[in-house]
């Protein structure tokens, strides 16, 4: 793991060119202004965590696996965390886990998951969602993914049916595919979320999104511009935006 991150920030020294870097911390920049519009929450969250586990997905899911213990330990101090994690992979496999409110259980089961071919299935995580939010509220939805293999109209029915439950959806798009980045923001639009690429190298980009997404969730707008104070250059800027 500690050699992925190397290559990764390598791999950023290398490639990245000014004006991508630029690009890239914008739309950091406009998804956690984004997030802190939303409306404060107080209490135990509770946040599905998906991801696209099919073939090409796999150094994105170990980077991942990692990240998540973020989550957890950013909300501790807001009220906590429960999170439930979801993926799809091969042939039609759905799988959700049991709530758990310690990371090193998700952590757990991740490790054990090898990433295999097939066609995405974001229908059955949005559906999920719904139903998981008759049975008890949920705060939010993240996903990670980076392909649109779907009927868009469909997908946009159930994001739609999020946004009148107030469960926002969080899009987070790897590389740059601009069918995909169409689906991902008009789906997050229609649920009342937000939307972010980020690219293979970024982990700690990931990772202050990841986090924002969990402050929010445990503890809403106040929470989210406290963090900044403490947080990235990029997020620091989003607070600044926000008093102005």
């Amino acid at each position: 793991m500690k050699d992925l991150f190397k290559q990764s920030k390598s791999k950023m020294v290398r490639d990245s060119s000014d004006k991508k870097s630029v690009s890239s911390k914008n739309d950091v920049r406009e998804f956690l202004s984004k997030v802190a519009s939303l409306p404060k929450t107080s209490g135990d969250a509770r946040l599905i965590f998906s991801l696209d586990a099919t073939a090409s997905r796999q150094g994105t899911w170990d980077v991942a696996s990692q990240l998540q213990n973020e989550m957890f330990l950013s909300s501790q101090s807001l009220g906590g965390l429960n999170v439930q994690l979801c993926y799809f992979r091969g042939f039609g496999e759905f799988f959700s886990s049991d709530w758990q409110s310690d990371p090193d259980d998700i952590l757990r089961i991740m490790s054990s998951i090898q990433c295999q071919a097939g066609a995405t299935q974001l229908h059955r995580v949005l559906q999920h969602a719904i139903d998981e939010n008759q049975n008890k509220k949920i705060k939010c939805l993240i996903y990670i993914g980076d392909a649109m293999e779907e009927n868009i109209d469909l997908l946009a029915q159930l994001a739609g049916k999020l946004g009148l439950l107030n469960v926002p959806l969080f899009m987070f798009q790897e590389r740059r595919d601009p069918v995909a980045k169409a689906a991902f923001k008009e789906l997050s639009r229609l649920s009342g979320g937000a939307y972010s690429q980020f690219d293979s190298a970024s982990a700690d980009q990931l990772k202050d999104l990841l986090k924002a997404v969990a402050i929010y969730a445990a503890g809403g707008l106040k929470a989210l511009q406290n963090f900044s104070t403490g947080s990235s250059s990029g997020v620091k800027l989003i607070e600044q935006q926000l008093r102005k």
